[in-house]
């Protein structure tokens, strides 16, 4: 079998070098041409904030340009904006019985179906995250023991499931999902309130899920998001063991101790930022329209509110325009106007 990853920026990074590590081949392709350098040099050095675990790796890296013949299966780990255009520029290196398998956030896997086939796209919801650092270095920012994989198909039975299940396997804990539609719709809701916060702020996961006002809008993002799914007939899987519907969706008192736990739920991701952030920072466009933005648009077709997600859209599309400042303020300027406003 022949594997690789399209898009080893960060996440990509981490994930090629931990199937490396087991001793599964695997290409790592990037059009960043320093990165790719520095990987072949000195292999893929894994970072962690404590410095436990952290391993360096030697890998297989190239540039688009370099991929020759054919992959069983390509994890696609760029930005989702894009797909139409990535996924046709490497298309004529799928075998005609492989599998892309996207591990993008938001819902991708129409967009990556439309070029490549739905019988050849699998999806892949994950719970952990990492930073890019430096060419060849990254940090991962999620606990190693919090790194799961949620696989399945947005469009029925895939006997492809088993290849990209078996590489992911080298990595982290691997759940096939049945309702994977659930899956996606459990980690888009999380990603929603917590990437969206943090890209707004430049806070980590943990800072939001122990500040009082921060968790206030967290809590409601989430709530927005559960409240969504539902209405639009998606039954939303578990995350983690966390029961979003369950805690979110079930009176005060669920609610109450779903606030309280937010904390400790959150812990594994403490230190991670989210990717949008970085877009934020560096003057790109972010994905905050596909992924709170594909939420917020769901709610309005079905005619639920969800003026927190609403907000927080708003806030990260006017820092992109240049019209509002990215700062840790922006937590207390949407609590207050939230407030005022009787959505809180």
């Amino acid at each position: 079998m022949r594997a690789c990853i399209y898009g080893a920026g960060a996440m990509g990074t981490v994930l090629g070098a931990m199937i490396s590590r087991a001793g599964v081949d695997i290409d790592l392709v990037t059009r960043n041409a320093e990165h790719v350098r520095a990987l072949n040099a000195g292999g893929a050095r894994i970072a962690t904030p404590s410095g436990r675990g952290a391993f360096t790796q030697k890998v297989s890296a190239l540039l688009p340009s370099e991929m020759t013949g054919v992959y069983d299966v390509i994890f696609l780990m760029t930005k989702q904006r894009d797909n139409a255009q990535v996924v046709a520029s490497f298309v004529d290196h799928l075998a005609p019985d492989g599998v892309v398998c996207t591990l993008q956030n938001g819902l991708p896997e129409e967009s990556v179906a439309a070029v490549c086939g739905r019988e050849r796209t699998l999806g892949c919801a994950v719970s952990w995250g990492a930073t890019y650092l430096s060419p060849g270095c990254v940090m991962l920012t999620s606990s190693p023991g919090a790194m799961t994989f949620s696989l399945g198909s947005s469009f029925g039975v895939n006997t492809h499931i088993c290849l990209a299940e078996a590489l992911l396997n080298c990595a982290g804990r691997v759940e096939t999902v049945q309702n994977f539609v659930g899956a996606r719709w459990a980690k888009l809701i999380v990603n929603s309130a917590f990437s969206t916060l943090s890209a707004v702020t430049g806070l980590t996961f943990g800072r939001i899920a122990r500040g009082r006002k921060s968790r206030s809008l967290a809590i409601e993002m989430l709530a927005e998001g559960a409240r969504t799914a539902k209405a639009v007939g998606v039954d939303v899987e578990g995350i983690q063991g966390f029961d979003l519907s369950k805690w979110l969706c079930g009176g005060a008192l669920k609610r109450a101790v779903a606030f309280a736990a937010l904390p400790l739920a959150m812990a594994k991701h403490s230190s991670l930022v989210s990717g949008m952030y970085f877009d934020l920072v560096s003057g790109r466009k972010s994905e905050v329209d596909l992924v709170a933005g594909k939420v917020c648009s769901a709610a309005f077709f079905a005619g639920v509110p969800a003026p927190v997600l609403s907000a927080a859209v708003a806030l990260a599309q006017s820092i992109e325009r240049g019209e509002a400042a990215l700062s840790p303020d922006n937590i207390g300027l949407l609590y207050d106007s939230l407030k005022a406003n009787g959505a809180l």
